[in-house]
């Protein structure tokens, strides 16, 4: 018997059910959609399961919901002699009493956030624990609440008023609020084994972007990958066989699924919470994994006698997306009926009921969350896919979900730039290639060539300088572009581009003179290009730099339907006495980070797979924008932040932190004797950085040579002017490093 009636029970029944090993199946109360013979009773209902049990002789009883636990079904069926799966009441306790979890895990050493426990009504002090504190909590229930019982406050008011409002209520636990990505780890137990399952990863909260009410989950994907977090024995050595011991010893083995919810903080994964069964939407996406008969493992775990050595054989991966009536999770509306149903491909997708009822020959609305749609298939990407294509048959008036399912995972399997099909390596190898036979063409006026961010000529002619020398500069904007084409936001790169170039003369101390663009796509639009050159001019009046015009071209069959491209040349002037590097920078030059406003035009394809499964216009914690505007805000021009540095000849050197980021670039002004040591803590890093670091596999080196990280022009400095600098700059600075003698490069500290 299966006991439930919602996804998590339909997933388990529909997996017993293929089970030679299976006689018969019962499910209590089941639902309409779930295979084997309904008995009418409620998962606390312990007389009337206990009934059904004995009538059926029935061996088996998997229990599939918290409140059936709380109740002591268990107990009952054992004193009857069934065997059951799931815990007894003295061990679901980790589960209804979240203070007596936090009591075990104390006790046992169970890595955990710090927290407290308080009864109903001491308001006042909870209030005083959260001040002395001194950082942010969540506040949470110390009982079932279906998963909703967990309140996460963004600032001290909403903290406050969520302390006053649960602690007033019910016996209430705050914990210290951690951040990082959250993981699902199940495990079926025998009391004193633990058979664990891959990491999976669900998403609790309403809405995309992670905010929004908690809910009982909106979806889920396994297996997670989890960059840096230890491996599943470990895991498993940690936050389980810790608790089986621990209920051995008191002599009430623990047999049935434990579920710990880890989060991942740069202090390593902690304990958030226990379930005491299968997660719901999590057992969704593993069960279908499962590569043998789940039926002999259940029976195992509820006999205990797992096999020491078993390890889950499981396939491929699985995403599942939970399709929610309108006004869930408060006050869902019912009764609408469900189309699509019979639609769906059934090789890779199919839809586990969970408030659901068969009206006549359809099926209607009759819970907040009402499906669970998932997808198979031999990866993480096939398995979306099959999942949001099944979603896109299915429909109910007012149907809610998440179409962000999974997105932290698309970052989780960038290990590299290279990933993403763009070669760092090979840029710096055609660069190296090119450099001699360009280099032939050169004469003595030539003073700044391949390697330097742009082409320095001499041209005494210019009269109004002692000793003119034109310096040039062409770029593209890059991969951006194609946020800024599939948004239809055109303006920002237009500014892009010039502010690029100007920066790339600026590091050599020249001002812009003229900018000449060009414009490439499948088809012009007017509208289009229009936009993108008022973005170019509204850079040039503010750099002072003429707009000279310059070249568009339409080019079907060689762009993609709706993509375009956009490249420029500016040319600036400097006095040759004024020409940067003013002289070779030193071991003891301080370097001043100046702060940029994003990730200007580099790595945008490294960023475009890290949130290609994120809507656009979704705002994700840390952000407080939309993952658009934060992608497309315009690359900052740094002229009129160094004008005085220029004028009062304060630099030692500039350096432009674009492609390659700090690593690639800094060495671009540095002599063979000498590297750059750079604290990488010592500016604040913006949150869209951080975002991007939380959720990708890249190793720090990889990172910051990808990304500028929130440090767009750097200032290299004597150390008896650098006082000068940050007062001639009229905004935060930070010193971010200093040179050292050594090998040409750059340290991360």
């Amino acid at each position: 018997m299966v006991v439930g009636a919602g996804a998590r029970e339909h997933a388990l029944a529909e997996a017993i059910s293929k089970s030679p090993n299976c006689a018969a199946l019962f499910v209590a109360p089941g639902s309409d959609a779930m295979p084997g013979i309904r008995i009418d009773a409620q998962p606390d209902d312990l007389n009337g399961i206990r009934h059904a049990c004995r009538s059926n002789d029935i061996k088996l009883v998997v229990i599939g919901p918290e409140a059936a636990l709380a109740a002591g079904l268990a107990d009952t069926l054992i004193e009857d002699g069934v065997a059951v799966f799931g815990p007894t009441r003295s061990c679901a306790r980790l589960e209804w009493s979240k203070a007596y979890t936090r009591e075990v895990a104390d006790r046992l050493g169970i890595p955990s956030p710090r927290s407290k426990t308080f009864a109903k009504g001491e308001v006042d002090a909870a209030m005083k624990w959260w001040r002395d504190l001194a950082v942010p909590v969540v506040v949470k229930a110390s009982g079932l609440a279906a998963g909703k019982g967990v309140l996460v406050p963004q600032t001290d008011v909403e903290i406050e008023a969520a302390i006053k409002q649960m602690v007033h209520d019910t016996e209430t636990v705050l914990e210290e609020r951690l951040t990082g990505a959250e993981y699902s780890l199940i495990a079926m137990c025998d009391g004193t084994r633990a058979v664990a399952f891959p990491l999976s990863q669900d998403h609790k909260r309403i809405a995309e972007g992670d905010r929004g009410p908690n809910t009982g989950g909106m979806g889920a994907y396994a297996p997670a990958p989890a960059p840096g977090m230890p491996t599943l024995d470990d895991l498993v050595r940690v936050f389980i066989q810790p608790i089986l011991d621990h209920m051995n010893s008191l002599g009430t083995p623990y047999r049935g699924a434990l579920y710990a919810g880890l989060m991942h903080t740069t202090d390593g994964p902690k304990l958030i919470e226990y379930n005491c069964r299968f997660g719901d939407p999590e057992a969704q996406v593993l069960l279908p994994l499962l590569q043998e008969d789940l039926l002999p493992i259940l029976y195992a775990c509820a006999k205990g006698n797992v096999a020491s050595d078993l390890k889950p054989k499981m396939f491929g991966a699985a995403f599942g997306i939970v399709l929610a009536s309108e006004g869930y999770p408060e006050k869902p509306k019912t009764g609408k009926i469900i189309k699509g149903l019979d639609e769906i491909d059934r090789k890779n997708s199919f839809a586990y009921h969970a408030g659901t009822q068969k009206v006549g020959n359809e099926f209607k609305t009759a819970g907040g969350r009402v499906l669970t749609v998932v997808g198979t298939g031999v990866d993480l990407v096939s398995a979306r896919a099959a999942a949001y294509a099944a979603v896109d048959k299915i429909s109910f008036e007012r149907m809610q979900f998440r179409r962000d399912i999974g997105w932290r995972a698309r970052g989780a399997m960038l290990t590299s730039y290279a990933a993403t099909g763009v070669d760092i390596d090979e840029g710096t190898k055609a660069v190296d290639k090119m450099k001699a036979a360009v280099e032939a063409t050169h004469g003595p006026n030539v003073l700044r060539g391949v390697g330097s961010f742009g082409g320095s000529i001499d041209v005494s002619v210019l009269k109004d300088y002692d000793h003119p020398v034109l310096v040039a500069s062409t770029d593209g904007v890059g991969t951006k572009v194609e946020i800024a084409a599939r948004t239809g936001r055109y303006r920002g790169v237009g500014a892009d581009i010039v502010n690029h170039c100007i920066n790339d003369v600026l590091v050599q101390g020249a001002k812009p003179l003229f900018f000449l663009d060009y414009v490439a796509s499948s088809k012009l639009r007017s509208e289009m290009v229009a936009e993108i050159v008022e973005g170019m001019a509204s850079a040039c009046k503010v750099a002072e730099c003429a707009l000279l015009g310059g070249e568009t071209a339409e080019m079907p069959g060689v762009y993609n339907d709706g993509a375009f491209d956009i490249a420029g040349t500016l040319v600036g002037v400097v006095d040759r006495a004024k020409l940067l590097p003013s002289s070779p920078p030193r071991p003891g030059d301080v370097l001043i980070g100046i702060a940029s406003n994003g990730p200007h035009t580099n790595g945008y394809s490294l960023l475009r797979k890290a949130f290609e499964w994120m809507p656009l216009e979704t705002v994700v914690a840390p952000l407080e924008v939309s993952l658009a505007d934060a992608l497309l805000e315009p690359h900052r021009n740094y002229l009129p932040v160094l004008e005085r540095v220029l004028r009062e000849d304060l630099a030692r050197a500039l350096v432009h932190i674009t492609g390659g980021g700090l690593p690639d670039n800094l060495p671009r002004v540095l002599p063979e004797n000498v590297c750059a040591v750079v604290e990488v803590d010592s500016w604040p890093v913006p949150p869209l950085f951080r975002l991007v670091r939380e959720i990708l596999a890249m190793d720090k080196e990889e990172l910051y040579r990808t990304l500028n990280m929130g440090i767009g022009m750097v200032v290299v400095a004597s150390p008896d002017q650098t006082d000068d600098v940050r007062n001639a700059i009229r905004e935060q600075t930070w010193i971010i490093g200093r040179l050292e003698a050594g090998q040409r490069g750059v340290v991360l500290r």
